[in-house]
């Protein structure tokens, strides 16, 4: 791909006439906001309230760091997770005609949110190691997070290093969470457009995660540079449908 194709697809020159022609507009029922579960064990995880260190908004602006080295001795709690998930992800509050958009803690384009979170647990106090899924729509409007437990993952540390392309510090982390994208909830009001908004989108996620992470005394990095095939396979998507887009790592800093 060239430098040219790549700078024009940042652009948005045909917005309306795309619109016009979306499924959306055709009167075609929209897609899920969520993907249901997947058939594994469902946990509910531990209430997050009183668990926040920095809770001044500037402060949090200050301290937010991209963090690599992690304590690996020392587990970060399930309600933290519960909390990350919470603040970055949650399904607040229906809205639309058949409840066809979410409101969430990060905005998104139509309020579409084609995304869906995975996390391999390596060090995580109260969670058995392995890959979960998230429950958005299990909880909406509380301050309650499920998860489903999806299996484990077979080498752990070498596994993790392979999904992120070598960069060997990442295994050290107390968990992965890998953001996927379900580009049909965002197309089927955007059509070729959707692409665009969903890497925008993507940035206010990324950004609530590492926020969060920051106001509970965490660390974490955010990741471009993934092996799409290796963690679509982990998670066990077909790449097209639904595919990786983002990965964050969370723990302890050392």
């Amino acid at each position: 791909m060239s430098i040219e194709f790549n700078r024009n697809f940042m652009k948005c020159p045909s917005f309306k006439e795309e619109m016009a022609k979306s499924d959306q507009a055709q009167g075609i029922d929209p897609p899920p906001v969520n993907k249901a579960a997947m058939g594994g064990t469902r946990i509910t995880l531990p209430a997050f309230d009183g668990i926040v260190k920095n809770d001044s908004y500037t402060n949090l602006l200050d301290v937010r760091r991209s963090v690599r080295v992690y304590d690996d001795a020392t587990p970060m709690t399930a309600a933290q997770l519960a909390y990350m998930l919470s603040t970055a992800f949650s399904i607040q509050e229906f809205r639309g005609v058949g409840n066809y958009a979410t409101l969430r803690p990060a905005p998104s384009g139509g309020a579409r949110h084609p995304f869906e979170v995975y996390v391999c647990v390596q060090n995580v106090e109260g969670v058995e190691p392995g890959l979960y899924h998230y429950l958005p729509a299990e909880n909406v409007g509380e301050k309650t997070v499920t998860i489903e437990r999806l299996g484990d993952i077979a080498d752990y540390k070498p596994t993790i290093t392979e999904m992120v392309v070598g960069q060997k510090w990442a295994e050290n982390a107390s968990c992965l969470m890998l953001i996927t994208c379900v580009p049909y909830r965002a197309e089927w009001r955007y059509r070729e457009n959707a692409h665009r908004v969903v890497l925008i989108d993507l940035g206010h996620v990324g950004q609530n995660v590492m926020l969060s992470a920051a106001a509970l005394g965490l660390g974490s990095c955010c990741l471009a540079a993934y092996d799409n095939a290796k963690c679509d396979e982990v998670i066990g998507l077909n790449g097209f449908d639904e595919y990786t887009v983002y990965g964050v790592t969370v723990g302890v800093p050392k």
